[in-house]
């Protein structure tokens, strides 16, 4: 079969360097709602009515269509779903740009190789009544992913019922991860995690999961020059209520993708980006049988997440904490979550930050690292960055306080001429 299709793979960079010209997903991904899912799945499909076809398999609780996007012809069924958690959206721009690469490439042998010799079949948005709330779960509070067995949601009825109908050779199971979860060390972000998922206790290595190993190997080879030493493995304890878990034990093994937090004021064009390489070269792999030949030991040598990475970090100030204690030299370390809320009508993404840890945490890494060496961290009581003031007596008690548990509404001071001091950074 191969010697009917000699043309070589595109290569990880090439794909990247073509996401970057032709990439159709917004530049903030967690906007993206049901309605406009909606919109880009008719829009892919009338673009293109010969190379993609859209079915709605279903609704969701609150009535909204759930749907799967075909294309291909070839033997080799795979099944790819994204967000059945409302707040993992990552994927799912991605995937609109897998169809843009797609529809504009189908005559290039690699594309049309795909298309010969794989049947996709892709769900873009699970939960999207949690999507709509940027929420984990659906409107009954369960977590979709934990309902393989009872399924008592008609989210997890669908997918079931889409996989028992396709019998698909392998899936590709998308979601984000928690921004603290770090790997390595000094640990960085896991920007990807990857697993093979298991099917039972034991961690049997059947031929699915040897394959879901491979899959995992051409994956990390393929985005790891782009966020290196930040690829890591999930664990892989087996959850016998979970979706991915239970379809590779009813055959269809699957990859896990993990998409983590990117160290940017922008982080989510090169996670999406991540997501477009890591998919399209997986694909490849199928189609040209090349993942037979790919080392699993690749994945299995991945370093496995953590949970040691803040937001943001001050590294060793002189703390005033606003409560009438004597000053301290500590680290300050930042949580942070991102919200969607509705502002007349107009979806709008916010930041909500907390002060996690406080003291020595010189084992934990942050996407922000602030040098405090110098500095005097004091609470926030109205300071603007460059002005010259008082060190505020640490006796007195503030409203604002430097504690765990409380916004960080923090302002750094350096000391200067006169007895005085210059706010060097404000924290809100």
């Amino acid at each position: 079969a191969a010697r009917r299709f000699p043309a070589p793979s595109v290569l990880p960079q090439d794909l990247a360097g073509i996401w970057d010209k032709e990439h159709v997903s917004p530049p903030l991904p967690p906007l993206v709602d049901h309605a406009e899912v909606v919109s880009r799945i008719n829009g892919v499909v009338s673009a293109s009515p010969d190379l993609f076809a859209v079915e709605k398999i279903g609704e969701s609780l609150e009535g909204r269509s759930i749907h799967h996007v075909k294309f291909g012809t070839g033997p080799y069924h795979v099944l790819l779903w994204s967000q059945m958690h409302g707040d993992e959206p990552t994927a799912t721009s991605a995937l609109f740009d897998l169809f843009e690469y797609i529809r504009l490439h189908r005559q290039e042998p690699a594309v049309s190789r795909i298309l010969a010799r794989l049947t996709l079949h892709v769900v873009p948005m699970l939960n999207p009544d949690g999507a709509e709330r940027f929420e984990r779960r659906n409107p009954q509070s369960i977590d979709v992913n934990r309902d393989a067995l009872r399924l008592q949601t008609p989210e997890g009825q669908v997918l079931k019922t889409l996989r028992d109908r396709l019998k698909p050779g392998v899936g590709f199971n998308l979601h984000n991860q928690n921004w603290r979860t770090s790997v390595g060390d000094p640990p960085m972000p896991a920007s990807i995690s990857l697993l093979s998922v298991a099917f039972d206790e034991k961690r049997t290595v059947s031929p699915g999961r040897k394959l879901t190993k491979k899959l995992c190997a051409v994956i990390r080879d393929a985005v790891e020059a782009f966020a290196p030493g930040q690829i890591g493995r999930y664990d892989d304890e087996f959850e016998v209520r979970a979706f991915g878990d239970n379809l590779t034990l009813w055959g269809t093994p699957v990859v896990l993708i993990e998409t983590g937090a990117w160290a940017a004021e922008a982080p989510d064009p090169p996670l999406v980006r991540l997501n477009f390489v890591a998919l399209l070269t997986a694909l490849d792999a199928l189609a040209t049988g090349r993942v037979d030949r790919a080392d699993p030991d690749r994945y299995e040598s991945l370093p496995v997440n953590e949970s040691r990475l803040f937001y943001a970090a001050i590294r060793n100030a002189t703390v005033i904490n606003g409560s009438g204690i004597p000053p301290f030299t500590a680290d300050i370390g930042i949580v942070a979550n991102r919200r969607v809320r509705r502002v007349n009508g107009v979806r709008e993404l916010v930041m909500t930050a907390t002060i996690d840890d406080l003291g020595d945490l010189r084992t934990f890494g942050a996407l922000r690292d602030i040098d405090g060496s110098g500095l005097t961290a004091v609470p926030d009581t109205g300071y603007q960055e460059g002005a010259v003031v008082e060190l505020p007596d640490w006796h007195t008690r503030t409203d604002t306080t430097i504690a765990v548990g409380q916004s960080p509404r923090i302002a750094l001071l350096r000391a200067t001429e006169g007895g005085k001091y210059r706010v060097h950074l404000v924290l809100k």
